[in-house]
């Protein structure tokens, strides 16, 4: 229709033959971080711009180009949130959760960053983030990393690539960013303008360049390994020996850098070569400046976030992805006064079974335009209840499958039903 809404480009509808997918994940992820001793935190969608700006880094695509930030009517700076590391390091700050403590949490919900859409990434695109606060050593790396493979088994997702890598120390990263300005400096005529940018600012992001004419220019820059501090590499080998030791094999790649500021030491990705230019799946690393560079004690901290609409696409492309629930019995009330009581009933039956799933025909119209409507609902039987069913409190019990009928008792009828699902 010429004068309908349209949506907003970029934010997707996730549809009820979609959202069993989106459920499956969700569900999964929850037992499994629950098995961990993982706890959901929730924080808001809007954060003051100055949490991203100084978290992310200024110099950074997401801030200058993709974050959506704003004024309120009061004056002040706000932004949707472009990704929830920022917001979960400010919660834990602001109600004390790193102080003299550590904490394992995650989080789920919506992103919002203004790309240019294609499958697989939206600008409203949902994350489920995990964070570890407090924790030092390579184990909690190892175990994050271990923990987001597990998830994927779960899910019935293979064929990943893991890439990781270790960012170093700051300091670290002093000397390999001089070697970088250097050798950047010196093939300037070869570098695009947004390199050109980050040469001045943060020459890392280079090496995260899509631009497929300095991949060249890229593969012979200076390494970060070569500038890594003792410890950092003690750290990444010890990583490494874990990941060994469970039988997850990675790749290492020594231009994986991520995409924001604050990560040092470990980075890590899950890449897959099935959604085309999508390839990440899973993303992180461990952020042991952040927690003070927002204003806190010098914290480590380690996480990562998950792509779940990339996520639900491989899903689907699983070798047995999970069916949608279909209802146990499709409930068809032939007059008003079978209704009167039926509906009564159900409810009863609700009380008493809330798990069991019963879908009420609420269109009405000939029995046999309802049945069709049973088949079509995926429903193993269908419950028949008239006049003379309602009047002996009784319900035709009828399986869609074999076309087989019975009467039962409506007291007996939550033991036949359960019985017969199970059969």
């Amino acid at each position: 229709m010429s004068n309908s809404v349209t949506p907003v480009r970029g934010m997707n509808d996730v549809l009820p033959e979609q959202a069993h997918y989106w459920h499956f994940l969700e569900d999964t992820a929850r037992q499994i971080f629950d098995s961990y001793g993982y706890r959901e935190i929730r924080v808001p969608l809007v954060e003051r711009t100055e949490l991203f700006k100084r978290s992310i880094g200024e110099v950074t695509d997401i801030v200058e180009k993709e974050m959506y930030a704003f004024e309120d009517r009061n004056g002040d700076q706000l932004a949707l949130r472009p990704e929830a590391t920022a917001g979960i390091v400010r919660a834990a700050l602001t109600h004390g959760l790193v102080h003299n403590r550590q904490e394992k949490l995650f989080c789920l919900g919506p992103m919002f960053r203004r790309e240019r859409p294609q499958k697989g990434r939206y600008r409203q695109f949902y994350q489920i983030d995990v964070e570890a606060l407090g924790f030092a050593g390579p184990d909690v790396d190892a175990e994050l990393i271990l923990m987001s493979a597990r998830l994927l088994r779960a899910l019935g997702v293979t064929n990943l690539t893991l890439e990781i890598n270790s960012l170093g120390t700051a300091e670290s990263r002093v000397r390999y960013r001089a070697r970088l300005v250097e050798y950047f400096g010196r093939h300037r005529d070869a570098l695009d303008a947004d390199s050109l940018r980050r040469l001045e600012h943060n020459p890392l992001r280079i090496l995260d360049s899509k631009n497929p004419a300095m991949g060249e220019l890229i593969a012979r820059a200076p390494r970060l390994r070569d500038d890594l501090d003792a410890e950092s590499l003690a750290h990444f080998d010890s990583l490494k020996d874990y990941l060994t030791d469970r039988g997850v094999g990675f790749v290492e790649n020594p231009r994986l850098v991520r995409g924001l500021d604050y990560y040092s030491r470990t980075v890590f990705e899950w890449l897959t070569d099935q959604l085309g230019a999508q390839s990440a799946v899973c993303s992180g690393g461990r952020y042991d400046g952040l927690i003070e560079q927002l204003g806190g004690r010098a914290t480590p901290a380690v996480g990562w976030a998950l792509g779940v609409e990339r996520l639900v696409e491989l899903i689907k492309l699983s070798a047995s992805p999970p069916l949608a629930p279909s209802p146990l019995a499709y409930v068809i009330m032939l007059d008003e006064s079978a209704r009167r009581m039926g509906l009564t009933w159900l409810e009863n039956l609700r009380d008493r079974h809330p798990s069991m799933r019963l879908f009420l025909d609420c269109q009405g119209g000939s029995l046999k335009s309802q049945l069709r409507r049973a088949d079509k609902s995926g429903a193993a039987f269908a419950l028949l209840i008239g006049e003379e069913e309602a009047a002996a409190a009784r319900a035709t019990l009828k399986n869609l499958k074999s076309g087989g009928q019975e009467q039962v008792d409506f007291e007996d009828l939550a033991n036949r039903l359960a019985s017969a699902a199970a059969a």
